[in-house]
């Protein structure tokens, strides 16, 4: 993971919050080896070499990086039926992330506000959430819904806005890997736990977030009141 000199030592910490916003893919489930398989696809559709598609399109909307690309496909009729694609013909190659399935069933049995916010399509998440059969969430902000993607923070604050809690700064725990979705959980007002899944810590360290841990078994529901859902961080990343 490079040359960082921190170590996943930290001792817990409790925080308390009013409602969650998962990232999807590298957060909750790793779809790295399906999306590989499915730029190479596209990349040979297009004419553009998928490693230079690979590099810069994690975290990102699949719009943003066609705009570039290849614009006479970057529109939303196309960009849905080819993610949709993805979970029928590349299921076998999501994984959950480790943590993932207790964590969200602790969720959604102590009732806790959440939603997923993603930079994939409709069709892309709830086909990877069927795959994993990992929890639904009642609202999901999506590709299709912002004008901007990440690292904008329009689709945060709207995950926000929909579990009625856009006011107080920091009420809101963003769940992230990549660092664009780290700036734009940040830039919403919102605390960002970091998992490296992704990317390398110093990728990770660089995008700022308020805690760094391996995957999502550090993280555990302790309860959930009406001061909100207070959870426990085990194994942070700690600076030496």
């Amino acid at each position: 993971m490079g040359s960082h000199s921190g170590t996943y030592t930290s001792p817990p910490q409790r925080a308390v919050f009013k409602g969650l916003l998962f990232d999807f893919d590298g957060t909750l489930g790793d779809s790295t080896d399906a999306v590989v398989k499915h730029w190479h696809l596209i990349g040979k559709e297009i004419g553009v070499d998928p490693n230079v598609i690979l590099q810069t399109s994690h975290g990102r909307r699949s719009i943003d990086v066609l705009k570039i690309l290849s614009p006479e496909k970057a529109n939303w009729e196309y960009i849905k039926h080819m993610e949709g694609l993805l979970p029928k013909n590349y299921g076998a190659d999501v994984v959950e992330i480790p943590g993932a399935r207790d964590l969200l069933d602790a969720v959604v049995t102590a009732d806790v506000p959440w939603a997923i916010v993603t930079s994939g399509t409709t069709p892309l998440v709830t086909g990877w959430l069927d795959v994993l059969k990992l929890p639904i969430p009642e609202h999901l902000v999506v590709a299709e819904d912002v004008e901007n993607g990440k690292p904008d923070p329009e689709c945060y604050l709207m995950g926000k806005e929909k579990l009625g809690l856009s006011d107080k700064q920091g009420e809101v725990l963003v769940l992230e890997d990549s660092p664009a979705g780290i700036a734009a959980g940040k830039a919403a007002g919102c605390k960002v736990l970091a998992v490296v899944t992704s990317h390398t810590v110093e990728q990770v360290l660089a995008a700022k977030p308020d805690w760094i841990v391996k995957d999502l078994k550090s993280v555990k529901v302790v309860r959930h009141s009406g001061a909100g859902v207070e959870l426990e961080i085990l194994d942070a990343l700690r600076m030496d």
